[in-house]
């Protein structure tokens, strides 16, 4: 058995079963794949695919398992050069962050550009999506660390450290009636239309939670993908919207208006996700303490070991 027999298994359930596209993405052939998986079937004494007329159809029951611990063989063989990098070369590497796009624009660039001080010669990349997006990346691999917001839900199967908390606000424009409120409530918000979130995000759960324990119906006219959208449809006065308050800074966001929303909807928590017994280099560490001072490597690494 070999590890690229893994890369190989685990390669063709990622597409879908398709040999040929398989072996597209591993730059090999499909001939080559088949032969290694049939070895790999033999070797374990078990069929790791169900067949139709000789193609692979979907995954056996033996195959589920095997997969699994095929992911986890490959992640420590990762973990393993993760290692022997740190020693070797620590000042160098790689950093893949997925995460939103409101961290990525609000929360982030302050801390790369304190990162990249530390770390020059440490290369980072950005990966954005929705919250379950962000934990797929990681879970599979493709990403070292998570950042989200709400995003316990999604973050099951990863090593989740809360690090920071953002209370709400409502954002309108100048001169709109509800500024001229003593009192904000969710009867006086639901009279106007929403902006919010698009449903893939948990921040459009809460919203609509809030309005039904007070059995009331959000009017959403708009659903978007991140803040800036969100704001610039505010501010063309097609709605209101809720967003945390790491949204909005008053001296860019100059055409809108924040009302105090802290007492209407639940806070929102940052969190840092990573792969159980994942191998973090040294600059990794780094990084994740440079975004939330409270986390060294100590408090991460008693995280990882719950």
């Amino acid at each position: 058995m070999t590890l690229q027999q893994l890369r190989f298994l685990r390669e063709v359930v990622r597409h879908g079963f398709n040999i040929t596209e398989a072996a597209k993405a591993l730059c090999t052939s499909q001939p080559g794949i088949s032969k290694q998986l049939r070895l790999l079937e033999q070797e374990l004494g078990v069929e790791l695919f169900e067949r139709d007329h000789g193609r692979i159809a979907e995954l056996s029951k033996p195959g589920v398992t095997i997969l699994a611990i095929a992911e986890r063989m490959l992640m420590d063989a990762n973990s393993l050069k993760g290692a022997a990098r740190d020693f070797s070369a620590e000042m160098n590497g790689n950093l893949v962050v997925a995460t939103t796009h409101t961290q990525a624009r609000y929360a982030l660039p302050e801390v790369l550009k304190r990162f990249a001080v530390r770390h020059p010669r440490v290369s980072v990349e950005l990966r954005q999506g929705t919250t379950r997006q962000v934990s797929r990346l990681v879970t599979s691999g493709d990403a070292d660390i998570a950042i989200a917001t709400d995003a316990s839900a999604y973050f099951k199967d990863l090593v989740v450290i809360p690090c920071h908390s953002w209370d709400r606000i409502v954002i309108t424009v100048p001169g709109h009636p509800l500024l001229k409120l003593k009192r904000l409530t969710l009867e006086h918000l639901v009279r106007y239309p929403i902006i919010a979130y698009d449903h893939e995000f948990a921040a459009r759960q809460l919203l609509v939670q809030a309005f039904e324990s007070h059995h009331l119906t959000p009017n959403i006219v708009l659903s978007a993908l991140d803040a800036d959208v969100i704001k610039a449809c505010v501010a063309m006065d097609l709605g209101v919207s809720v967003l945390t308050r790491l949204s909005f800074d008053p001296r860019r966001d100059r055409n809108l208006r924040a009302l105090d929303a802290s007492k209407l909807f639940a806070s929102s928590v940052t969190f840092i996700g990573v792969r159980r017994n994942s191998f973090l280099r040294s600059y990794m560490y780094d990084f994740i303490e440079t975004f939330s001072p409270q986390l060294n490597r100590r408090a991460i690494e008693e995280a990882m070991a719950r």
